[in-house]
Protein backbone atom coordinates (compact mmCIF):
# COMPACT_ATOMS: atom_id res chain seq x y z
CA UNK A 1 0.00 0.00 0.00
CA UNK A 2 2.82 2.35 0.90
CA UNK A 3 4.44 1.63 -2.47
CA UNK A 4 1.24 2.58 -4.30
CA UNK A 5 0.93 5.78 -2.29
CA UNK A 6 4.55 6.64 -3.02
CA UNK A 7 3.97 6.02 -6.72
CA UNK A 8 0.86 8.21 -6.71
CA UNK A 9 2.74 10.93 -4.86
CA UNK A 10 5.60 10.75 -7.35
CA UNK A 11 3.22 10.95 -10.31
CA UNK A 12 1.39 13.89 -8.71
CA UNK A 13 4.67 15.67 -8.07
CA UNK A 14 5.84 15.07 -11.64
CA UNK A 15 2.50 16.34 -12.95
CA UNK A 16 2.77 19.46 -10.79
CA UNK A 17 6.30 20.15 -12.03
CA UNK A 18 5.18 19.60 -15.61
CA UNK A 19 2.29 22.02 -15.13
CA UNK A 20 4.66 24.54 -13.61
CA UNK A 21 7.04 24.32 -16.57
CA UNK A 22 4.18 24.75 -19.02
CA UNK A 23 2.93 27.76 -17.10
CA UNK A 24 6.48 29.15 -17.12
CA UNK A 25 6.68 28.82 -20.90
CA UNK A 26 3.32 30.52 -21.28
CA UNK A 27 4.27 33.45 -19.06
CA UNK A 28 7.43 34.01 -21.11
CA UNK A 29 5.65 33.64 -24.44
CA UNK A 30 3.11 36.27 -23.43
CA UNK A 31 5.92 38.85 -23.36
CA UNK A 32 6.19 38.75 -27.17
CA UNK A 33 2.61 39.85 -28.03
CA UNK A 34 2.68 42.46 -25.25
CA UNK A 35 5.87 44.00 -26.63
CA UNK A 36 4.68 43.70 -30.24
CA UNK A 37 1.35 45.36 -29.49
CA UNK A 38 3.00 48.25 -27.63
CA UNK A 39 5.55 48.85 -30.39
CA UNK A 40 2.99 48.53 -33.20
CA UNK A 41 1.22 51.59 -31.81
CA UNK A 42 4.49 53.50 -32.31
CA UNK A 43 5.74 51.82 -35.48
CA UNK A 44 6.28 55.17 -37.19
CA UNK A 45 8.93 56.12 -34.63
CA UNK A 46 11.01 53.07 -35.53
CA UNK A 47 11.60 54.49 -39.01
CA UNK A 48 12.74 58.00 -38.10
CA UNK A 49 16.49 57.38 -38.00
CA UNK A 50 18.02 58.86 -41.18
CA UNK A 51 20.27 55.81 -41.51
CA UNK A 52 17.25 53.55 -42.12
CA UNK A 53 17.23 54.70 -45.74
CA UNK A 54 20.76 53.77 -46.66
CA UNK A 55 20.71 50.52 -44.66
CA UNK A 56 17.80 49.30 -46.78
CA UNK A 57 19.38 50.59 -50.00
CA UNK A 58 22.67 48.77 -49.36
CA UNK A 59 20.69 45.57 -48.78
CA UNK A 60 18.74 46.08 -52.01
CA UNK A 61 21.97 46.61 -53.94
CA UNK A 62 23.52 43.50 -52.38
CA UNK A 63 20.54 41.45 -53.52
CA UNK A 64 20.63 42.97 -56.99
CA UNK A 65 24.38 42.85 -57.62
CA UNK A 66 25.30 39.74 -55.58
CA UNK A 67 28.65 41.36 -54.80
CA UNK A 68 30.07 42.78 -51.58
CA UNK A 69 31.26 46.39 -51.92
CA UNK A 70 34.83 47.24 -50.99
CA UNK A 71 34.82 50.93 -52.00
CA UNK A 72 32.34 53.76 -51.57
CA UNK A 73 29.95 54.32 -54.45
CA UNK A 74 27.25 56.31 -52.65
CA UNK A 75 28.98 59.67 -52.07
CA UNK A 76 30.76 62.05 -54.42
CA UNK A 77 33.11 63.30 -51.69
CA UNK A 78 34.65 59.91 -50.86
CA UNK A 79 33.85 57.93 -54.01
CA UNK A 80 36.29 55.08 -54.51
CA UNK A 81 37.60 55.21 -50.94
CA UNK A 82 37.68 51.91 -48.99
CA UNK A 83 34.29 51.07 -47.52
CA UNK A 84 32.76 47.70 -46.62
CA UNK A 85 29.18 46.66 -45.91
CA UNK A 86 30.26 44.97 -42.69
CA UNK A 87 26.62 44.58 -41.57
CA UNK A 88 25.60 43.05 -44.88
CA UNK A 89 23.31 40.32 -43.53
CA UNK A 90 21.29 42.75 -41.41
CA UNK A 91 21.00 45.04 -44.43
CA UNK A 92 19.79 42.16 -46.58
CA UNK A 93 17.13 41.26 -44.00
CA UNK A 94 15.90 44.86 -44.03
CA UNK A 95 15.87 44.85 -47.83
CA UNK A 96 13.90 41.60 -47.98
CA UNK A 97 11.32 43.03 -45.59
CA UNK A 98 11.11 46.20 -47.67
CA UNK A 99 10.74 44.22 -50.88
CA UNK A 100 7.96 42.15 -49.33
CA UNK A 101 5.87 44.97 -47.88
CA UNK A 102 7.60 48.34 -48.08
CA UNK A 103 8.29 50.26 -44.89
CA UNK A 104 5.48 48.39 -43.15
CA UNK A 105 7.41 45.18 -43.75
CA UNK A 106 10.54 46.74 -42.25
CA UNK A 107 8.58 47.85 -39.19
CA UNK A 108 7.07 44.36 -38.73
CA UNK A 109 10.51 42.74 -38.92
CA UNK A 110 12.00 45.12 -36.35
CA UNK A 111 9.03 44.81 -33.99
CA UNK A 112 9.10 41.01 -34.23
CA UNK A 113 12.82 40.95 -33.41
CA UNK A 114 12.34 43.15 -30.35
CA UNK A 115 9.38 41.01 -29.23
CA UNK A 116 11.56 37.90 -29.59
CA UNK A 117 14.26 39.60 -27.51
CA UNK A 118 11.77 40.26 -24.72
CA UNK A 119 10.53 36.66 -24.74
CA UNK A 120 14.10 35.28 -24.70
CA UNK A 121 15.11 37.61 -21.89
CA UNK A 122 12.16 36.55 -19.75
CA UNK A 123 12.88 32.87 -20.50
CA UNK A 124 16.52 33.07 -19.44
CA UNK A 125 15.65 35.11 -16.36
CA UNK A 126 13.03 32.50 -15.44
CA UNK A 127 15.78 29.87 -15.39
CA UNK A 128 16.45 31.26 -11.91
CA UNK A 129 13.56 33.57 -11.03
CA UNK A 130 9.84 32.90 -10.67
CA UNK A 131 8.16 33.63 -14.02
CA UNK A 132 6.14 36.61 -12.80
CA UNK A 133 9.33 38.35 -11.64
CA UNK A 134 11.17 37.36 -14.83
CA UNK A 135 8.39 38.69 -17.07
CA UNK A 136 8.11 41.97 -15.14
CA UNK A 137 11.85 42.51 -15.23
CA UNK A 138 12.04 41.68 -18.94
CA UNK A 139 9.24 44.10 -19.84
CA UNK A 140 10.91 46.82 -17.79
CA UNK A 141 14.27 46.23 -19.49
CA UNK A 142 12.73 46.22 -22.97
CA UNK A 143 10.99 49.52 -22.21
CA UNK A 144 14.20 51.10 -20.90
CA UNK A 145 16.13 50.49 -24.13
CA UNK A 146 13.36 51.85 -26.40
CA UNK A 147 15.49 54.83 -27.55
CA UNK A 148 17.63 52.47 -29.65
CA UNK A 149 14.66 50.93 -31.48
CA UNK A 150 15.31 51.88 -35.07
CA UNK A 151 15.21 50.03 -38.38
CA UNK A 152 18.91 49.24 -38.41
CA UNK A 153 20.90 45.99 -38.23
CA UNK A 154 21.88 46.32 -34.56
CA UNK A 155 18.33 45.29 -33.61
CA UNK A 156 18.94 41.80 -35.03
CA UNK A 157 21.78 41.27 -32.57
CA UNK A 158 19.63 41.78 -29.46
CA UNK A 159 18.30 38.19 -29.32
CA UNK A 160 21.82 36.93 -29.98
CA UNK A 161 23.46 38.90 -27.18
CA UNK A 162 20.78 37.74 -24.71
CA UNK A 163 21.39 34.06 -25.57
CA UNK A 164 25.17 34.50 -25.70
CA UNK A 165 25.36 36.12 -22.26
CA UNK A 166 22.85 33.82 -20.55
CA UNK A 167 24.44 30.60 -21.84
CA UNK A 168 28.03 31.64 -21.07
CA UNK A 169 27.33 32.80 -17.51
CA UNK A 170 25.19 29.72 -16.84
CA UNK A 171 28.05 27.50 -17.99
CA UNK A 172 30.42 29.46 -15.76
CA UNK A 173 28.13 29.07 -12.76
CA UNK A 174 27.84 25.33 -13.36
CA UNK A 175 31.64 25.15 -13.78
CA UNK A 176 31.31 23.77 -17.29
CA UNK A 177 33.06 24.60 -20.51
CA UNK A 178 31.40 27.05 -22.92
CA UNK A 179 29.11 25.23 -25.42
CA UNK A 180 30.75 24.99 -28.83
CA UNK A 181 27.45 25.64 -30.64
CA UNK A 182 27.84 29.27 -29.57
CA UNK A 183 30.40 29.63 -32.35
CA UNK A 184 27.58 29.31 -34.89
CA UNK A 185 25.80 32.13 -33.10
CA UNK A 186 28.97 34.22 -33.24
CA UNK A 187 29.30 33.70 -37.00
CA UNK A 188 25.72 34.91 -37.43
CA UNK A 189 26.45 37.89 -35.21
CA UNK A 190 29.62 38.76 -37.14
CA UNK A 191 27.65 39.01 -40.36
CA UNK A 192 24.76 40.96 -38.86
CA UNK A 193 26.51 43.80 -37.07
CA UNK A 194 29.93 45.05 -36.04
CA UNK A 195 29.17 44.74 -32.31
CA UNK A 196 30.15 41.06 -32.44
CA UNK A 197 33.47 42.01 -30.85
CA UNK A 198 31.53 42.78 -27.64
CA UNK A 199 30.85 39.05 -27.55
CA UNK A 200 34.57 38.49 -26.99
CA UNK A 201 34.45 40.76 -23.93
CA UNK A 202 31.36 39.05 -22.51
CA UNK A 203 33.06 35.67 -22.92
CA UNK A 204 36.11 37.03 -21.07
CA UNK A 205 33.98 38.13 -18.12
CA UNK A 206 32.26 34.74 -17.99
CA UNK A 207 35.71 33.14 -18.00
CA UNK A 208 36.71 35.35 -15.08
CA UNK A 209 33.63 34.13 -13.24
CA UNK A 210 34.85 30.55 -13.75
CA UNK A 211 38.24 31.57 -12.37
CA UNK A 212 36.59 33.09 -9.29
CA UNK A 213 34.64 29.89 -8.66
CA UNK A 214 37.40 27.33 -9.29
CA UNK A 215 40.44 29.29 -8.03
CA UNK A 216 42.78 27.43 -10.40
CA UNK A 217 41.63 24.06 -9.02
CA UNK A 218 40.42 22.89 -12.44
CA UNK A 219 43.09 23.76 -15.04
CA UNK A 220 41.36 21.65 -17.72
CA UNK A 221 38.17 23.69 -17.40
CA UNK A 222 40.10 26.95 -17.45
CA UNK A 223 41.92 25.71 -20.54
CA UNK A 224 38.57 25.19 -22.30
CA UNK A 225 37.56 28.77 -21.54
CA UNK A 226 40.89 30.17 -22.69
CA UNK A 227 40.65 28.16 -25.91
CA UNK A 228 37.09 29.38 -26.45
CA UNK A 229 38.17 32.98 -25.98
CA UNK A 230 41.06 32.61 -28.40
CA UNK A 231 38.85 30.95 -31.01
CA UNK A 232 36.17 33.66 -30.88
CA UNK A 233 38.12 36.14 -33.08
CA UNK A 234 39.13 33.32 -35.41
CA UNK A 235 35.57 32.08 -35.88
CA UNK A 236 34.28 35.61 -36.42
CA UNK A 237 36.47 35.83 -39.52
CA UNK A 238 33.83 33.74 -41.30
CA UNK A 239 32.33 36.73 -43.09
CA UNK A 240 32.87 38.28 -46.53
CA UNK A 241 35.42 40.78 -45.25
CA UNK A 242 37.47 38.66 -42.84
CA UNK A 243 39.77 40.68 -40.59
CA UNK A 244 38.50 43.98 -42.05
CA UNK A 245 35.23 43.58 -40.15
CA UNK A 246 37.12 43.40 -36.84
CA UNK A 247 39.43 46.28 -37.71
CA UNK A 248 36.42 48.45 -38.60
CA UNK A 249 35.09 48.12 -35.04
CA UNK A 250 38.39 49.36 -33.63
CA UNK A 251 38.27 52.33 -35.99
CA UNK A 252 35.07 53.42 -34.28
CA UNK A 253 36.26 52.63 -30.77
CA UNK A 254 39.60 54.41 -31.03
CA UNK A 255 40.20 57.75 -32.69
CA UNK A 256 37.13 58.14 -34.90
CA UNK A 257 36.70 61.91 -35.09
CA UNK A 258 33.03 61.57 -36.05
CA UNK A 259 32.02 59.91 -32.76
CA UNK A 260 31.71 63.11 -30.67
CA UNK A 261 29.47 64.69 -33.34
CA UNK A 262 26.83 61.93 -33.50
CA UNK A 263 23.99 61.84 -30.96
CA UNK A 264 23.94 58.07 -30.38
CA UNK A 265 27.67 58.09 -29.63
CA UNK A 266 27.43 60.89 -27.07
CA UNK A 267 27.68 60.27 -23.31
CA UNK A 268 24.63 59.64 -21.16
CA UNK A 269 22.76 62.81 -20.18
CA UNK A 270 20.19 62.40 -17.39
CA UNK A 271 18.26 65.46 -18.58
CA UNK A 272 17.60 63.75 -21.91
CA UNK A 273 17.13 60.22 -20.52
CA UNK A 274 15.14 60.57 -17.25
CA UNK A 275 13.47 57.16 -17.59
CA UNK A 276 16.85 55.47 -17.99
CA UNK A 277 18.25 57.44 -15.05
CA UNK A 278 15.44 56.09 -12.88
CA UNK A 279 16.33 52.56 -14.03
CA UNK A 280 19.99 53.01 -13.09
CA UNK A 281 19.16 54.52 -9.71
CA UNK A 282 16.62 51.81 -8.89
CA UNK A 283 19.18 49.12 -9.70
CA UNK A 284 21.85 50.58 -7.44
CA UNK A 285 19.36 51.33 -4.69
CA UNK A 286 18.23 47.70 -4.73
CA UNK A 287 21.85 46.53 -4.86
CA UNK A 288 22.77 48.62 -1.81
CA UNK A 289 19.79 47.83 0.42
CA UNK A 290 19.73 44.13 -0.46
CA UNK A 291 23.44 43.52 0.22
CA UNK A 292 23.43 41.14 -2.73
CA UNK A 293 26.72 39.27 -3.07
CA UNK A 294 27.69 38.56 -6.67
CA UNK A 295 31.47 38.11 -6.71
CA UNK A 296 34.08 40.44 -8.14
CA UNK A 297 33.94 39.09 -11.71
CA UNK A 298 30.24 39.87 -12.10
CA UNK A 299 30.68 43.17 -10.27
CA UNK A 300 33.37 44.05 -12.79
CA UNK A 301 31.01 43.17 -15.63
CA UNK A 302 28.36 45.51 -14.21
CA UNK A 303 30.93 48.31 -13.99
CA UNK A 304 32.00 47.62 -17.58
CA UNK A 305 28.41 47.62 -18.92
CA UNK A 306 27.59 50.83 -17.07
CA UNK A 307 30.80 52.51 -18.23
CA UNK A 308 30.12 51.69 -21.89
CA UNK A 309 26.55 52.96 -21.56
CA UNK A 310 27.52 56.20 -19.82
CA UNK A 311 30.19 56.76 -22.48
CA UNK A 312 27.99 56.03 -25.49
CA UNK A 313 24.19 56.16 -25.40
CA UNK A 314 23.79 53.51 -28.06
CA UNK A 315 25.09 50.82 -25.67
CA UNK A 316 22.32 51.22 -23.10
CA UNK A 317 21.18 47.68 -23.94
CA UNK A 318 24.41 46.22 -22.50
CA UNK A 319 23.42 47.45 -19.08
CA UNK A 320 19.64 47.06 -19.06
CA UNK A 321 19.45 43.71 -20.90
CA UNK A 322 22.54 41.91 -19.68
CA UNK A 323 22.97 42.91 -16.05
CA UNK A 324 19.66 41.24 -15.00
CA UNK A 325 20.82 38.03 -16.73
CA UNK A 326 24.17 38.10 -14.95
CA UNK A 327 22.78 38.64 -11.43
CA UNK A 328 19.56 36.56 -11.67
CA UNK A 329 21.13 33.39 -10.22
CA UNK A 330 22.43 35.20 -7.13
CA UNK A 331 19.06 36.88 -6.58
CA UNK A 332 17.31 33.50 -6.68
CA UNK A 333 19.89 31.92 -4.42
CA UNK A 334 19.93 34.65 -1.78
CA UNK A 335 16.20 35.42 -1.96
CA UNK A 336 14.46 32.03 -2.29
CA UNK A 337 10.99 33.59 -2.36
CA UNK A 338 11.86 34.98 -5.80
CA UNK A 339 13.35 31.74 -7.12
CA UNK A 340 11.98 29.41 -9.75
CA UNK A 341 12.50 26.44 -7.42
CA UNK A 342 10.20 27.94 -4.78
CA UNK A 343 7.59 28.79 -7.39
CA UNK A 344 7.67 25.24 -8.83
CA UNK A 345 7.18 23.73 -5.38
CA UNK A 346 4.16 25.94 -4.67
CA UNK A 347 0.65 24.91 -5.66
CA UNK A 348 -0.46 26.28 -9.01
CA UNK A 349 -3.10 29.00 -8.88
CA UNK A 350 -6.12 29.14 -11.18
CA UNK A 351 -4.43 31.11 -13.96
CA UNK A 352 -1.39 28.85 -13.97
CA UNK A 353 -3.53 25.71 -14.11
CA UNK A 354 -5.55 27.21 -16.94
CA UNK A 355 -2.39 27.96 -18.93
CA UNK A 356 -0.92 24.52 -18.26
CA UNK A 357 -4.06 22.58 -19.19
CA UNK A 358 -4.46 24.42 -22.50
CA UNK A 359 -0.76 24.75 -23.25
CA UNK A 360 -0.62 23.67 -26.91
CA UNK A 361 -3.83 25.41 -27.93
CA UNK A 362 -2.79 28.67 -26.31
CA UNK A 363 0.69 28.49 -27.89
CA UNK A 364 -0.82 28.01 -31.34
CA UNK A 365 -3.40 30.74 -30.95
CA UNK A 366 -0.86 33.15 -29.42
CA UNK A 367 1.56 32.57 -32.28
CA UNK A 368 -1.08 33.22 -34.91
CA UNK A 369 -2.39 36.28 -33.07
CA UNK A 370 1.12 37.68 -32.71
CA UNK A 371 1.76 37.53 -36.44
CA UNK A 372 -1.72 38.61 -37.52
CA UNK A 373 -2.04 41.43 -34.99
CA UNK A 374 1.36 42.91 -35.78
CA UNK A 375 0.76 42.66 -39.52
CA UNK A 376 -2.73 44.16 -39.26
CA UNK A 377 -1.70 47.03 -37.02
CA UNK A 378 1.15 48.07 -39.30
CA UNK A 379 -0.67 47.43 -42.59
CA UNK A 380 -3.88 49.15 -41.50
CA UNK A 381 -1.83 52.24 -40.73
CA UNK A 382 0.83 52.65 -43.43
CA UNK A 383 4.11 53.77 -41.93
CA UNK A 384 7.10 55.46 -43.52
CA UNK A 385 9.98 57.71 -42.53
CA UNK A 386 8.91 61.31 -42.02
CA UNK A 387 9.98 64.15 -44.27
CA UNK A 388 12.46 65.20 -41.60
CA UNK A 389 14.73 62.51 -43.02
CA UNK A 390 13.13 61.71 -46.38
CA UNK A 391 12.72 65.23 -47.87
CA UNK A 392 10.07 63.56 -50.01
CA UNK A 393 8.56 66.67 -51.57
CA UNK A 394 11.94 68.33 -52.01
CA UNK A 395 13.31 65.30 -53.86
CA UNK A 396 10.19 65.26 -56.04
CA UNK A 397 11.09 68.85 -56.97
CA UNK A 398 14.65 67.75 -57.73
CA UNK A 399 13.38 65.06 -60.07
CA UNK A 400 10.79 67.23 -61.82
CA UNK A 401 13.28 70.07 -62.36
CA UNK A 402 16.09 67.73 -63.39
CA UNK A 403 18.60 69.07 -60.89
CA UNK A 404 21.96 67.38 -61.35
CA UNK A 405 25.57 67.68 -60.35
CA UNK A 406 27.12 67.43 -56.92
CA UNK A 407 24.93 68.20 -53.91
CA UNK A 408 25.79 69.61 -50.50
CA UNK A 409 23.31 68.09 -48.07
CA UNK A 410 22.44 68.31 -44.41
CA UNK A 411 23.49 65.18 -42.53
CA UNK A 412 19.93 63.94 -41.94
CA UNK A 413 19.16 63.79 -45.67
CA UNK A 414 22.15 61.61 -46.57
CA UNK A 415 20.33 58.30 -46.19
CA UNK A 416 17.37 59.37 -48.33
CA UNK A 417 19.69 60.65 -51.05
CA UNK A 418 21.47 57.30 -51.17
CA UNK A 419 18.14 55.48 -51.33
CA UNK A 420 17.06 57.63 -54.28
CA UNK A 421 20.32 57.16 -56.17
CA UNK A 422 21.82 60.61 -55.55
CA UNK A 423 25.45 60.69 -54.47
CA UNK A 424 25.83 62.42 -51.14
CA UNK A 425 28.10 65.09 -49.73
CA UNK A 426 27.82 63.44 -46.29
CA UNK A 427 25.72 60.65 -44.78
CA UNK A 428 25.54 58.29 -41.81
CA UNK A 429 28.44 56.01 -42.76
CA UNK A 430 30.82 57.97 -40.57
CA UNK A 431 32.24 54.83 -38.97
CA UNK A 432 34.40 54.40 -42.07
CA UNK A 433 34.05 57.52 -44.23
CA UNK A 434 33.98 61.33 -43.90
CA UNK A 435 37.08 61.30 -41.73
CA UNK A 436 40.51 63.01 -41.90
CA UNK A 437 39.00 66.30 -40.79
CA UNK A 438 36.02 66.22 -43.16
CA UNK A 439 33.29 66.29 -40.51
CA UNK A 440 35.13 68.90 -38.47
CA UNK A 441 35.37 71.11 -41.52
CA UNK A 442 31.72 70.49 -42.35
CA UNK A 443 30.74 71.57 -38.83
CA UNK A 444 32.84 74.73 -39.18
CA UNK A 445 30.93 75.80 -42.32
CA UNK A 446 27.83 76.43 -40.20
CA UNK A 447 29.50 78.37 -37.39
CA UNK A 448 29.85 82.10 -37.03
CA UNK A 449 32.49 83.20 -39.49
CA UNK A 450 32.22 79.94 -41.37
CA UNK A 451 31.33 81.46 -44.74
CA UNK A 452 34.91 81.35 -46.12
CA UNK A 453 35.14 77.68 -45.11
CA UNK A 454 31.83 77.00 -46.85
CA UNK A 455 32.98 78.78 -50.00
CA UNK A 456 36.13 76.67 -50.04
CA UNK A 457 34.07 73.48 -49.68
CA UNK A 458 31.68 74.52 -52.45
CA UNK A 459 34.59 75.04 -54.82
CA UNK A 460 36.62 72.03 -53.73
CA UNK A 461 33.74 69.61 -54.26
CA UNK A 462 32.21 71.39 -57.27
CA UNK A 463 28.81 71.79 -55.58
CA UNK A 464 25.92 72.61 -57.93
CA UNK A 465 22.99 72.54 -55.51
CA UNK A 466 22.25 72.15 -51.82
CA UNK A 467 19.58 70.25 -49.89
CA UNK A 468 19.34 71.61 -46.36
CA UNK A 469 17.08 71.34 -43.34
CA UNK A 470 15.27 74.63 -42.53
CA UNK A 471 17.32 75.02 -39.34
CA UNK A 472 20.67 74.49 -41.06
CA UNK A 473 22.94 77.32 -39.90
CA UNK A 474 24.52 77.63 -43.37
CA UNK A 475 21.34 78.97 -44.98
CA UNK A 476 22.20 82.67 -44.36
CA UNK A 477 25.57 82.12 -46.04
CA UNK A 478 23.90 80.75 -49.18
CA UNK A 479 21.67 83.84 -49.27
CA UNK A 480 24.69 86.11 -48.87
CA UNK A 481 26.55 84.25 -51.62
CA UNK A 482 23.70 84.90 -54.02
CA UNK A 483 22.59 81.32 -54.47
CA UNK A 484 19.00 80.93 -55.66
CA UNK A 485 16.47 79.51 -53.19
CA UNK A 486 14.74 77.19 -55.64
CA UNK A 487 12.48 75.36 -53.19
CA UNK A 488 11.42 75.49 -49.55
CA UNK A 489 8.90 73.75 -47.32
CA UNK A 490 8.65 72.91 -43.61
CA UNK A 491 11.25 70.15 -43.94
CA UNK A 492 13.77 71.10 -46.59
CA UNK A 493 15.31 74.00 -48.49
CA UNK A 494 16.98 73.70 -51.90
CA UNK A 495 19.54 76.16 -53.22
CA UNK A 496 20.95 76.17 -56.73
CA UNK A 497 24.07 77.95 -57.96
CA UNK A 498 23.42 81.04 -60.08
CA UNK A 499 25.31 80.64 -63.30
Amino acid sequence: MNGIQATVATVATASSVNDAQRARVMFCLLVAPLVAFALSAHAQAILQDPDCWWQVKVGLDLLANRTFPVVDRYSHTFAGQPWIAKEWLGQVLLALAYTASGWNGVAVLIISTIALTGALLSWHLSTWLRPTAAVGLALFAVALISPIYTARPHIFTLPIIVIWTAVLFRAARNEQGPPLWLFALLVLWANLHATFTIGFVIAAFAGLDVLVRTRLSNPVLLGKWVAFGLLCPVVSLINPYGIKAILATFTVAYGNEAVPLIIEWKPFDASDQPFQEVGILLFFFALLVSKLRIGWAKALFIVFALHIYLTHLRFMYLFFLLVPIVVAAEIAEQYPALSLAKWVSDRRDGLERFLAERFYRICGVAGVLLVVTTAMLTSAYPVAPSQKTSAKDALAFVESHHLSGNVLNSYNFGGSLIFHGIKTFIDGRTDQLFLNGFMKTDAETGRSGGKPVLVAQLEKHAIDWALLTPDDSRIPFFDELGWKRAYADDYAVIYTRNR
